[in-house]
This record gives C-alpha cells, sequence and structure tokens, in this order.
C-alpha cells in the first residue's frame, strides 16, 4: 500500500474522456501516441511511478480544461506490442486537487498537485453500512438489460461492496461528467448513492419521467 510520504507534489496527468480510476480499483489502458510513450519511458524512472487520471472538459474552444480532482494510479504491469505500443495498468492510490499545471519541456502534461483531504483513499477498503444489495442489483439488472449489456452475477453478488461500487462506477457507459460526479464522491456510500441515481435516470429515459413500457 502507499503511503502519503510517497506522495510526490509534482505529478503526469493523463486527461482521457470517461475514463475513470478510482483508489484501490485498477484501470487498463493502451497507450500509443508518442507523447504518453514518452510518458511511460519517464514514469518508469521514478520511485512512486505515479500518473494522474483527469477529466478534461468538454469546452467548445477545445482549449484542454482539466477538472480540479482526479485519480492517481501506480504503474503496476506493462507489456509492449509487436508495433510498439504498450498495454499499462493502473493501480488506484489516492485523489489528488490540481494547483496548477507545471511548464516544462515534456511532450506531456504534469501538474502540482494537493493530496489533502483524501485521507481515506490511503486506508483500509471502504464499507457501506446501508447498502441494499437487493434493490441495488434489481435495478442494475434493468439497466444492463436496457444497455443491451451482460455481466457476471455471481462474481457481483459475492463481491465486496467497494469492489462492486466501484468498479461498476468505472465500467458502466456514464457521461464524462458523470464519471467525474463519482470520482468527486467523498464516501463510498455517497458514491453508490450517485450510483444509483445515474442508473435510475437512465432508466427513466434521461428525462426523470418513467419511460413507457
Amino acid at each position: 500500500m502507499i503511503s502519503s510520504t510517497d506522495l510526490p507534489e509534482i505529478i503526469p496527468v493523463f486527461p482521457l474522456p470517461g475514463a475513470l480510476l478510482l483508489p484501490r480499483s485498477r484501470l487498463p489502458l493502451h497507450l500509443f501516441e508518442p507523447r504518453y510513450l514518452a510518458m511511460l519511458d519517464d514514469v518508469l524512472k521514478t520511485s512512486s511511478r505515479l500518473i494522474g487520471m483527469v477529466q478534461p472538459y468538454d469546452t467548445p474552444g477545445g482549449d484542454g480544461k482539466l477538472h480540479a480532482i482526479g485519480c492517481a494510479g501506480k504503474l503496476t504491469a506493462f507489456s509492449e506490442t509487436e508495433d510498439g505500443r504498450y498495454m499499462i495498468t493502473l493501480s488506484g492510490a489516492s485523489r489528488f486537487r490540481i494547483v496548477e499545471e507545471v511548464e516544462g519541456f515534456t511532450p506531456y502534461r504534469r501538474c502540482k498537485v494537493n493530496w489533502q483531504g483524501f485521507d481515506r483513499d490511503l486506508g483500509p477498503v471502504e464499507k457501506d453500512g446501508s447498502f441494499d444489495r437487493d434493490k441495488f442489483l434489481e435495478a442494475l439488472g434493468r439497466y444492463l438489460s436496457d444497455q443491451g449489456l451482460s455481466t457476471d452475477w455471481d462474481s457481483l453478488s459475492e463481491a465486496e461492496d467497494e469492489l462492486l461500487i466501484n468498479s461498476l462506477s468505472m465500467l458502466c457507459p456514464f457521461e464524462p461528467e458523470d464519471k467525474q460526479a463519482l470520482l468527486e464522491a467523498p464516501s463510498l456510500s455517497t458514491r453508490r448513492e450517485t450510483l444509483m441515481t445515474l442508473i435510475e435516470f437512465s432508466l427513466r429515459g434521461g428525462n426523470g419521467e418513467e419511460v413507457m413500457q
């Protein structure tokens, strides 16, 4: 487990719309752009091996603004393909707040970050004491059917609260702004409530009204 003393002040960031990383979760990524291959080379030379995942703003001007809060993941696995691309895995370490973007000579973006306020990210696995699993899984089943998706129900039923809620938050095809809301949820219970709201909103057709059956 990573400790607060291992968290650097400046980290490379990977702005990727819709890609959500949460603490104690794993995110597979495919790197092929030269700037991110350069980032990978540099990260492998650091002791922390951290990369910050951040949602960019969807702005008309395309000026590449970043949300204030992201999540850093430790590079825990990587493999090279025959054509020089890389498959990597980030293990969620801690969320952070961007202080400012750092100018420099790297082809990728770097930010000065603040780790305060996210102490629970470095702690033990969270529990959700008020989690009504049966009600949640019933709504999830209708949502997945509506989206034309399938899942391993046995694994979902047996998964611990945090693994279940965080995995679904990362994998469900929500909009980037919805993913950001899930990321910024202060606790596992709040994230589960946000996730349930998004599922119910989708089942109502995205307009707050019941879908005609």
